[in-house]
């Protein structure tokens, strides 16, 4: 029976974030996608419900593997819903800014992730796609000092002599 149910993580662990969509061994051009660390805890639910989870093997002898689920970012029939916070507030991402996530400076993430139940050939599964997801992202150490400065070029936020 196709699971219908939402995931919530909250303090989510991000991999292989592609939200540029960019080509790559394991993702063709234009698919947006990133991975969940899963704990170990959930592994069995998720699976018995028809989640794909995958493993990543240990960096070191005699670490454990890291359960996870790819998870896709598509703004197609359901747009998800992304927040970046930071000090200067939350601001939704749009397809064109969701982007900057590849290469932010992430602190915490909260995540609701929704099912997509498929069959083709005789063949089904779940596809896992971002519903919702909160970014709180570290603060440039000049974002601050520079915040409240105007974009003219003839009022610079220093005192000139």
């Amino acid at each position: 029976m196709p699971t219908k149910s939402n995931i919530t993580i909250e303090g989510a662990r991000l991999v292989f974030r592609n939200f540029t969509g960019k080509e790559g061994p394991y993702n063709p051009a234009g698919a947006r996608s990133t991975g969940v660390l899963i704990n170990e805890d959930m592994v069995d639910t998720l699976r018995a419900d028809g989640w794909n989870i995958k493993w990543l093997k240990p960096k070191n002898e005699g670490d454990e593997e890291q359960a996870f689920l790819p998870v896709g970012v598509s703004y197609s029939n359901y747009p998800p819903m992304i927040n970046l916070i930071s000090s200067s507030g939350k601001n939704i991402l749009d397809e064109q800014d969701v982007k900057i996530l590849d290469w932010a400076d992430i602190i915490h993430v909260d995540i609701i992730i929704r099912p997509y139940n498929w069959e083709v050939g005789g063949k089904s599964g779940i596809k896992a796609y971002v519903k919702t997801m909160y970014v709180t992202i570290a603060d440039d150490p000049f974002e601050a000092k520079y915040s409240n400065v105007s974009s003219r070029e003839d009022d610079p936020p220093f005192d000139v002599d």
